[in-house]
């Protein structure tokens, strides 16, 4: 199973203790993948419709437990594009039973009508922070997903219209979390791309066995990130070193060759012989073998004369090759 999964799966067998927070993961519920059919005879049904099980599962149980109904659960076969896939149904059929359920989640006007949008959820439902919790882990439940973050950071939940997500955007908000909404073709997305956040999202949700997963992985791939981040700092040093002694030992060839090198005053001599004879050494290894020894700076000073000149001869040779 994916790591969105396993969250979903550890939140699923979390039930509220609280009867106010039960009714708060509900209306999430509801208003996610919920609808209310109304008979020619006006009566009403609450429709759940959900391809994860669990959270068919969690809907049946929070109905159980907050108002001691047992309602339907089916499971139809849909077929879309040649692909088939199991749509979990969870119904509630008894009229009056459906009326108790509205008016605790608040989804009745003063006139005992169902409103015709049922979320944004009513605030009365998300006023104590444990609410608030309760009713962001129903939306996780029903439209979330976290993507594996061995491989990256992405936490998203989404919905089907620009009032519920300000909402599910203003409530995480209220714990810290800086989630943003974005438009992706009909539906607008709350997420979240930062991993210490997600972390924070999954201790809102409660879902304290999946943090404690994502922070080994977020520990792994920091240690392995900086390893990294240092082998190529090494390696592009050693690159940086190499190359540079490469050109200065061209540079000493070269004023050698033109019968320069005799010529050098001492310093700059003694520097040159030991760079011909000490190719892979460092700029504080050359220091070292000077009598008297000479700092790092030193050395880079005489080195950098040394190419200097040789630059000065490469030029006066072209000069004179061209008057």
């Amino acid at each position: 199973m994916s790591f969105s999964g396993d969250v979903k799966r550890e939140l699923s067998w979390l039930i509220p203790l609280a009867r106010h927070c039960c009714l708060a993961e509900l209306a999430a519920i509801v208003g996610m993948c919920g609808d209310v059919c109304i008979s020619a005879q006006g009566r009403y049904r609450l429709r759940i419709r959900t391809e994860n099980i669990t959270v068919s599962r969690k809907c049946f149980t929070l109905l159980k437990k907050t108002f001691n109904i047992c309602s339907d659960v089916s499971v139809h076969i849909h077929k879309r594009n040649g692909k088939s896939s199991q749509i979990y149904v969870v119904l509630v059929k008894n009229h009056e039973i459906v009326l108790k359920v509205l008016q605790a989640l608040k989804l009745l006007d003063a006139d005992g009508e169902i409103a015709e949008q049922i979320s944004p959820a009513n605030q009365l439902l998300v006023q104590s922070s444990c609410c608030r919790r309760a009713f962001i882990r129903g939306a996780f439940l029903c439209a979330g997903s976290i993507s594996n973050p061995e491989k990256s950071y992405h936490f998203e939940i989404v919905c089907v219209s620009e009032e519920r997500a300000l909402q599910l955007q203003n409530l995480i908000h209220t714990f810290g979390p800086d989630a943003k909404i974005v438009l992706r073709k009909k539906h607008y997305i709350v997420y979240i791309k930062e991993g210490a956040q997600i972390v924070d999202m999954l201790n809102i949700m409660e879902a304290h066995v999946s943090l404690m997963d994502l922070e080994n992985i977020r520990i792994v791939r920091d240690v392995r990130n900086n390893v990294n981040r240092k082998v190529n700092c090494e390696a592009a040093n050693i690159n940086k070193t190499v190359n540079a002694a490469v050109r200065q030992i061209e540079d000493i060839r070269y004023l050698e060759a033109a019968k320069a090198l005799q010529r050098l005053p001492g310093g700059l001599a003694d520097i040159a012989h030991l760079r011909l004879a000490n190719p892979d050494a460092s700029l504080k290894e050359l220091g070292e073998m000077l009598v008297p020894p000479v700092g790092k700076s030193g050395v880079n000073h005489r080195l950098r004369k040394l190419s200097q000149l040789a630059e000065e001869l490469r030029q006066n040779k072209e000069e004179n090759y061209y008057d």
